[in-house]
């Protein structure tokens, strides 16, 4: 493991991409078990959801999850100020604007990576959210879509949103293809290019530039960091939490590490107070899945949450007998226990 490092003063240090129909509240309350000072970003929610729907559901968080950002999908101004300021109001620390997803419900929608067709209109679109709010808000892009991949045109891009007081640019490394490749592929597929990010940070040195894309370790995330502000995990987080177990020693100069038994005692803590608010235990379970991986006890512990924390009233003692199993598994494979699971 590499040295800890001078705590950065950026807010945007270190932080987690926003991931559909992963990153809830959930996902993030266990995340800010595992790190303190990450920053941590809601999946995509719609303007228009907002502003019509359920804000309640959409929208509310756990305190412990500070700091933490709302990020939007929309395209009209009106509708994005608007619920830029609902998400402040609602006590976010950040708005951000997905101009990066290249699903086709959502270029159905008019926004997402398609919008880096029309920087004019995403201008204005920012324009209208700083307006409405007094928090930072931030754009996360591509460096170009289908044909269109040329350093000069993301430059372009970013210039034209800086001159509307954009600070913030969280730009995954590869292009977006609209057509022809799926969600999951565009992830992989298009070439990552580190080096025009690298380029963007040189060229806008005022500027806070964060790295998305390709980037699994926090070795690899310390590296990125000499070249640009802040860095973005996504998919490695939710495969393996614990990939960030270092994170708050290593960039923000916090005294702590916990352990995977600390996090899902605590956990087990967080779900008995949701199951009694009417929250199923799978929608918290299914993010645990993965707490225990590579450790002994780690696929037994995934098989018994699979299998039970879905059925229909499955009670906070799916977590209990799972936690107690996993225990008994690694104390067959170690001299001493790892922990106590006293929990008082």
């Amino acid at each position: 493991m590499m040295a800890p490092i001078t705590p950065n003063p950026s807010p945007h240090v270190l932080s987690v991409a926003p991931m559909l129909d992963w990153t809830d509240r959930h996902f993030r309350y266990l995340l800010r078990l595992v790190t303190r000072r990450t920053r941590l970003y809601t999946e995509m929610v719609v303007d228009q959801s907002i502003l019509l729907g359920n804000r309640p559901r959409l929208l509310d968080f756990n305190p412990e999850e500070h700091p933490v950002a709302l990020q939007l999908g929309g395209s009209q101004p009106e509708k994005l100020a608007a619920a830029a300021h609902i998400g402040e109001q609602w006590g976010y620390d950040e708005i951000n604007l997905n101009l990066g997803c290249p699903s086709e419900r959502v270029q159905g929608g008019g926004f997402g990576a398609c919008l880096m067709l029309e920087p004019d209109l995403v201008a204005e679109c920012m324009a209208a959210m700083r307006q409405a709010v007094r928090i930072p808000v931030t754009a996360k892009h591509r460096l170009g879509v289908d044909e269109l991949e040329d350093y000069r045109y993301v430059a372009r891009f970013i210039e034209k949103l800086a001159d509307v007081g954009i600070e913030v640019f969280i730009i995954h490394a590869r292009k977006a293809y609209l057509k022809g490749l799926s969600p999951a592929e565009n992830r992989t597929v298009p070439p990552l290019r580190y080096g025009w990010v690298y380029q963007l940070k040189q060229d806008f040195p005022h500027l806070t530039i964060v790295l998305n894309g390709g980037v699994r370790t926090l070795d690899e995330a310390q590296a990125h960091l000499e070249r640009v502000d802040g860095v973005m995990l996504g998919r490695a987080v939710y495969e393996n939490p614990f990939v960030l177990e270092h994170a708050d020693a290593r960039f923000f100069g916090l005294n702590r590490s916990p352990s995977r038994l600390e996090v899902a005692q605590a956990m087990l803590r967080y779900a008995e107070a949701q199951l009694e608010q009417g929250t199923p235990l799978w929608a918290i379970a299914r993010h645990m899945l993965n707490l225990f991986k590579g450790q002994p006890g780690g696929r037994l512990w995934r098989r018994l949450l699979s299998e039970r924390a879905c059925r229909r009233g499955a009670g906070v003692e799916v977590l209990r007998q799972a936690l107690e199993q996993v225990q008994a598994e690694a104390d067959r494979r170690a001299d001493k226990p790892l922990v106590s699971l006293t929990t008082d």
